[in-house]
């Protein structure tokens, strides 16, 4: 374990050197003044971490430092949230670069020490990539994910794999074969983070890094931010590249940010979007340039807004009462802030879209994955998921979903299978259009889950997601923020913000004012500043 804390470490070369070096190209001034201990690390923001730079007051390696030291005291000891695969064991080194760098020329970029912690399903260059699975232990990409390597360009670090639902199967819970023992949740640690992305959530609530990680394919970045007090961002599908992810179903995977503020999550996604040749997706990006992301943090940008309230999403006989509660609080407060609600906003005609079982499901799993191997082959230490199923390597809680996949027929694209299944995805992007210019709405909200965090091992209770419909069909963004707690105010709850296509600018307005009219987030207790 590591045996010394994070500002008690001798100052860098990179910062003694910054007395005396001029900043070319950077406007700020060289800092100047010894580092000050008690930076908090907790609940630190980009903004806060740059402005601590600026004054010389922190550098990249301590802030890595102090990360490592949460991540040893609380990660495999104390509450154990256990959502670490790996600790990138050049993370010091990187961190040392960085203030070299910053000590010659200033900032990297807009992410510049920005430690990441990234999903188990991410390529990372140099970085064991599983997918949660012991089928893939040992592979070493030798490339990034394309979001990987955009956030490393405008400055980021990689400090840290975390642990997730294997194969990104479960939206329910976080346990794979690759990391023993489930990821549990940092707010009460016999609960569960969510899935998939449930290790990337546990660690950014519990401050073991800046920002995160996820990927969404149903509920998968907005549900483990939900039940962890974080923001997270499914963009449009198309904006932001899925190349260099393990995919689930190309038809409606998104990868994105998990951040404790929107402004940080804002932050990241304005690096990672836009076209990529790597992911054919994205060309319709192009068309769809996003501004400065930046002029979306507006506090005031509630203001006339027309919102409605999206009960086909939610409204269920198993909806917790304390969760519908908060609700009704949240859209009192968007009220408050000026908007406009309109309830019930419904979708004339709508009726939930069936999920076809796997003999006549679009492309699917299997066929994805296996491509998804074939261009790594010679690399990957199985080539195809027949060879996964031969080795046995995996949750055997996933055994039954794996064997279901290879043996179903894969429908490729143009077969009857993928066209039934786009008559089904743009039946609904119809409806929730006509719905929106029908009532004049911006937006639509609704409780990101009904229900809380189940306790771990629970597969019986309902367990509340309310994701996997309206956003993954249409490939429409949806933004999760939080809204309070329940259970005496210990649990987290979320409110979800859901929009058309490419409404991505718009959505993160109303997160971000939602947001900041509030304040609901807070720091886990498990998970205090170390002394």
């Amino acid at each position: 374990m590591r045996g010394h804390k994070a500002f008690e470490a001798v100052m860098p070369m990179a910062l003694a050197l910054m007395a005396s070096l001029a900043l070319v190209g950077s406007s700020q001034a060289a800092p100047t003044t010894a580092t000050a201990p008690g930076f908090e690390v907790e609940e630190a923001t980009i903004a806060s971490v740059h402005a601590a730079m600026r004054a010389g007051r922190l550098s990249c390696r301590q802030l890595v430092d102090a990360y490592l030291d949460r991540i040893a005291a609380y990660d495999k000891n104390g509450p154990a949230v256990n959502a670490i695969i790996l600790i990138n064991p050049q993370a010091e080194q990187e961190a040392d670069a960085l203030d070299h760098r910053y000590a010659e020329g200033g900032f990297v970029g807009p992410l510049h020490c920005v430690p990441l912690i990234v999903k188990d399903n991410f390529e990372t260059r140099g970085l064991q990539t599983t997918d949660g699975a012991l089928a893939f232990k040992g592979y070493v990409p030798d490339a990034d994910a394309t979001m990987v390597a955009r956030a490393k360009a405008a400055g980021a670090l990689v400090l840290a794999k975390s642990n997730m639902a294997e194969w990104a199967f479960s939206p329910v819970e976080t346990v794979s074969s690759i990391l023993p023992g489930y990821t549990r949740n940092p707010y009460d640690t016999a609960r569960v983070t969510a899935g998939s992305s449930g290790g990337t959530a546990a660690a950014i609530a519990a401050s073991f890094g800046l920002v995160g990680f996820g990927s969404d394919t149903g509920d998968s970045i907005r549900g483990p931010s939900s039940h962890d007090a974080l923001v997270g961002i499914r963009s449009t599908l198309g904006l932001t590249s899925r190349a260099g992810i393990f995919p689930l179903s190309l038809r409606a995977d998104v990868g994105g940010p998990m951040a404790r503020t929107v402004a940080d999550a804002v932050a990241v996604y304005q690096v990672i979007l836009g076209p990529d040749p790597r992911d054919p997706a994205t060309a319709a990006a192009a068309a769809h340039p996003m501004p400065d992301l930046a002029a979306s943090l507006d506090a005031g940008g509630l203001r006339g807004k027309r919102i409605g309230v999206l009960h086909e999403a939610y409204d269920r006989a198993s909806l917790d009462p304390e969760i519908a509660a908060l609700f009704a609080a949240a859209v009192d407060d968007l009220r408050r802030q000026g908007a406009i609600i309109v309830d019930p906003a419904r979708i004339e005609g709508y009726v939930a879209p069936t999920f076809p079982p796997p003999g006549q499901a679009c492309e699917g799993f299997k066929y994805d994955l296996n491509r998804f191997l074939a261009d790594r082959v010679g690399k990957v230490p199985k080539a195809n998921l027949d060879a996964i199923i031969a080795s046995g390597e995996f949750h055997p809680s996933v055994a039954e979903r794996l064997k279901a996949a290879d043996a179903a027929p894969v429908n490729p694209p143009g077969s009857p299978a993928c066209a039934a299944d786009e008559a089904r995805r743009q039946a609904l992007r119809d409806e929730v259009m006509r719905t929106l210019a029908d009532m004049k709405l911006d937006a639509f909200v609704y409780p990101t889950w009904s229900n809380p965090p189940r306790l771990i091992g629970d597969l019986n209770t309902p367990s509340g997601d309310n994701n996997q419909i309206f956003s993954p069909f249409t490939g429409f963004p949806a933004i999760q923020v939080p809204m309070g707690y329940t259970r005496g105010d210990r649990l987290p709850a979320g409110i979800t913000f859901f929009g058309p296509a490419w409404s991505d600018p718009e959505l993160i307005t109303l997160a971000y004012a939602y947001e900041q009219a509030t304040h609901h987030r807070r720091p886990p207790p498990l998970a205090p500043p170390l002394d």
